[in-house]
């Protein structure tokens, strides 16, 4: 969503009603706490602005926006991505580390939510001026970084390779103290975690294949007595062939992609998947590995024309990239960017499940129109949290010294986002609220509560 507020606020006035809800608050008491519970979650402790003096290679000196916000830090230090890419505004920053600090309530972690952004298309830039770029970012934001103040790690438009660098410059400027935990996200040798790369993609497709494998099915009866909306759109795919388009073929969307073309437990077939220039559908299901492999081999872009897909032998229609979203599939993978569907598009979309890979993929009213069509949405703050519990699991290795084998990361990834669906789920197609107001309800809950006990409500 665009905005999350408006659900912050709704998702506290089913809490007010709820007198088993913070019980020692009463009347005008109650109401006031209430107040100031929307008042603080609905408005980040500190928002960050610099312009970062960068010399180019060609002597030219440029001033490049960036941001770091800090939305709330009740649960632990702010956590949350730093992304590079033109589109980044302040508004837009706030947003994402707002959803941080739910997403982290929701997922039991201990911190609390941050974003980074700085306004830059990365693909302009040399490596020597991004590198640059990169040390700016910490020289300018050096006083409020840190392993137990606020801990960056890779967004859009950024990986290991900018967190090394950056990590790297906050431990020239902070000789001697504990750096290892300054980021993550890094890679292996500067003490990142193995699964780093592909938990966010993992968590996601494992965030759907429980949902319709494990909880779907083996509560398909209980379900079917609930007359619950949302329970008859997924009883309606248990046990079908579904297919699937995935936006976005990055990372994540390649890395979702490839676990849903190799998983044996659903029955999925990926007609169309999309990046910056190009869909690529093929109505029998497409070779997601070897697209892979293509895109490894040509700085991540797809194939764009007919001589491409042969010379590769991968069978695929060259369509135009927007039209994804429209196509008539049983299951949308969104993994590209925020607020793809819109009040201009919404009325087209198909699907009956909507998977959020990327943070706010579907603005307020696009949602709020979906959810009363009946459509599943599997919203970000549940399904994409694999990045950043991952990230906690790199956080703890660096503050131990003592590093985990990948085959753990990935089981301690998939018990981790197990734990918050077996909560959420019951609880969900018990409710008349979408999925993704149901977990806004819990994050707040949680926040609520340790604020409350903190003595912050006052």
């Amino acid at each position: 969503m665009s905005e999350n507020n408006n659900v912050i606020e709704q998702s506290l006035t089913a809490l007010l009603e709820d007198e088993s809800f913070l019980p020692d608050l009463k009347a005008q008491t109650r109401d006031q706490a209430f107040k100031s519970l929307v008042a603080i979650l609905s408005t980040p402790n500190h928002i960050h602005k610099s312009f970062l003096r960068v010399a180019l290679e060609n002597g030219t000196i440029v001033r490049i926006p960036s941001f770091r916000v800090q939305h709330n830090d009740t649960l632990g230090p702010y956590k949350g991505g730093i992304r590079f890419h033109e589109s980044v505004n302040e508004g837009e920053v706030s947003n994402l580390a707002r959803l941080m600090t739910l997403k982290n309530a929701l997922h039991e972690l201990p911190f609390g939510g941050g974003k980074g952004g700085v306004i830059i298309n990365p693909r302009e830039y040399s490596v020597k001026e991004l590198n640059l770029i990169c040390k700016k970012y910490v020289q300018y934001f050096n006083d409020i970084l840190g392993p137990d103040k606020d801990i960056p790690a890779p967004d859009a438009g950024t990986g290991e390779r900018e967190m090394d660098w950056m990590m790297a410059e906050y431990k020239n400027i902070h000789p001697g103290e504990p750096y290892r935990g300054s980021f993550t996200g890094k890679s292996i040798i500067n003490g990142g975690s193995l699964g780093r790369k592909e938990a966010t993609g993992k968590g996601v497709y494992f965030t759907f294949k429980y949902l319709m494998h494990n909880f779907v099915k083996d509560n398909e009866r209980w379900l079917s007595e609930q007359e619950h909306r949302f329970a008859e759109a997924a009883l309606r795919k248990v046990d079908k062939k579904l297919t699937m388009a995935v936006q976005g073929f990055g990372n994540l969307g390649a890395v979702a992609a490839r676990e849903a073309f190799k998983c044996n437990e659903l029955q999925n077939i990926i007609v169309a998947v999309s990046d910056a220039n190009v869909m690529l559908y093929n109505s029998d299901g497409l070779d997601i590995p070897a697209l892979i492999r293509y895109a490894e081999e040509h700085e991540g872009d797809l194939p764009q024309t007919e001589e491409a897909l042969s010379e590769n032998e991968i069978k695929a229609v060259v369509k135009e990239r927007d039209n994804l979203l429209e196509i008539d599939v049983d299951v949308l993978l969104m993994a590209a960017l925020e607020n793809q569907i819109h009040k201009d598009n919404m009325e087209n979309i198909k699907a009956e499940i909507i998977v959020e890979g990327a943070n706010a993929p579907i603005t307020e009213e696009a949602d709020e129109y979906l959810s009363d069509k009946g459509v599943l949405i599997v919203p970000d703050i549940l399904a994409n949290a694999g990045g950043v519990i991952v990230s906690y699991l790199e956080w703890i290795q660096g503050r131990d010294t003592q590093f985990y084998k990948e085959e753990e990361i990935y089981e301690l990834l998939y018990n981790k986002m197990q734990s918050t669906m077996d909560t959420i789920l019951p609880q969900f197609f018990g409710d008349p609220f979408p999925l993704r107001q149901n977990c806004y309800i819990h994050s707040v809950m949680k926040l609520s509560t340790v604020l409350f006990k903190q003595g912050k409500l006052y």
